[in-house]
């Protein structure tokens, strides 16, 4: 029988996997100045422009990016780092669960608050739930993985908030 701690793990891991697919797979795009990264940078960029800083706006068209790339490559390390944790606990027998657990706390506040990012973007710019660029749409697909993400990585925080204190009960009762 599958215990709460053991359902908190799998559906934390779970999580992970979702979320470090959607920005790893994204990196070659932000990092290669692909055509269809362009039009969202520079559309956000025009809107930053127009509506807050003339600087700031062409700094995001520019860098904006690798700058989000950036933070995505990072946040997925940090999520996928406790795996190291995993495998030296299954080599040593040590438990390293709380650190794991407080681990993917950070990156779903970190993932969502990257995603909060995104889905502003797409709600109160020119660029819209449904990116168009050279005639053809993306079907709210960006928009759609960037909600999934805000959610889950909500998710991810209180879940793993709720290993810890089940992880301080069992310290505390050993």
């Amino acid at each position: 029988m599958l215990t709460k701690k053991r359902i908190y793990t799998i559906a934390s891991w779970v999580i992970v996997a979702w979320i470090a697919k959607v920005f790893l797979s994204s990196i070659p795009y932000k990092f290669s100045g692909h055509p269809d990264t362009m039009h969202i940078f520079s559309t956000i960029g025009s809107w930053m422009a127009t509506t807050l800083s003339v600087d700031l706006g062409n700094f995001f068209a520019q860098y904006g990016a690798i700058v989000v790339g950036t933070a995505e490559l990072a946040t997925s390390l940090l999520l996928l780092s406790p795996l190291v944790l995993l495998l030296k606990d299954k080599m040593s027998g040590q438990n390293s669960a709380p650190l794991r657990a407080k681990i993917h706390v950070l990156g779903g506040l970190a993932s969502s608050g990257i995603m909060a990012g995104a889905v502003f973007f797409h709600l109160f710019t020119p660029l819209g739930i449904e990116v168009l660029h050279e005639g053809k749409s993306d079907g709210g697909s960006l928009f759609m993985a960037a909600v999934s993400i805000l959610i889950l990585g909500l998710v991810l925080c209180v879940i793993n908030l709720k290993l810890c204190a089940i992880n301080l009960k069992q310290i505390k009762a050993e």
